[in-house]
């Protein structure tokens, strides 16, 4: 039977058939901040370690999919993904790119500069999602669900969702009162008052429906659709 992460609920069937392949630098990619009304997008690829993790690589146990983990414990394994990985990229897609190409668009331009990022690129990448991001330098396969599919796929959106988290958490200080330290962007309760009472700011994103409904509220002209 193809081996399960440690103590974790990501499995690595997907990886162990592909290293039966002869694949061995398999990386994973996701992003975090699709939904949130300001902000980038960020994506994440990630190549690990294969299994099974002794000594050293015990910190790397739990890895799963990041909406399932606690705040604590996407830190740590934040931390111990990038101690241990064999490589990880970083990419990102500004308010403008969103505004003007649209969200899935922009998340898959993200994917691609995640992957740029990673040197010498991976022989093999799972996807998460249905779509795969264009000029991918390797073959690669599109998995719904993949962060829950796959330990490489988990990884990434660990490391895609710590990282963006912490950019709101410094655009929070320049921009306060609409509670980006603590709801990252998303149309939370607080964040579409803040909108109103406070107004759209340059990291809003002109294209999502509150935010044009705030810009027609104050009177502003609204921005041609992307």
């Amino acid at each position: 039977m193809a081996p399960r992460s440690p103590a974790g609920n990501a499995g690595y069937v997907l990886e162990t058939e592909l290293l039966g392949a002869g694949f061995s630098r398999i990386g994973g990619i996701d992003e975090a901040g699709r939904g949130p009304l300001a902000g980038p997008v960020v994506a994440a690829a990630v190549i690990l370690p294969p299994p099974p993790w002794v000594g050293g690589l015990a910190d790397l146990n739990g890895i799963d999919d990041s909406k399932r983990l606690s705040p604590g414990s996407r830190e740590a394994l934040h931390l111990a993904i990038l101690r241990h990985a064999l490589a990880f990229g970083i990419g990102q897609a500004e308010r403008e790119e969103i505004d003007a190409r649209n969200i899935l668009q922009a998340t898959l331009l993200a994917m691609s500069r995640a992957v740029d990022a990673i040197a010498p690129p991976p022989q093999y990448l799972l996807v998460d999602g249905r779509q795969l991001p264009p000029s991918l330098p390797c073959p690669a396969r599109a998995v719904v669900g993949g962060d829950r599919l796959s330990l490489s796929v988990a990884a990434a959106s660990i490391v895609a969702k710590v990282t963006r988290d912490r950019m709101m958490r410094q655009l929070a200080e320049r921009y306060p009162g609409y509670g980006w330290e603590s709801n990252f962007g998303y149309p939370t309760r607080e964040h579409r008052q803040a909108l109103l009472s406070l107004g759209v700011t340059p990291e809003h994103r002109r294209s999502y429906a509150p935010v044009r409904e705030a810009l027609s509220h104050q009177g502003l002209p609204l921005p041609p659709r992307g």
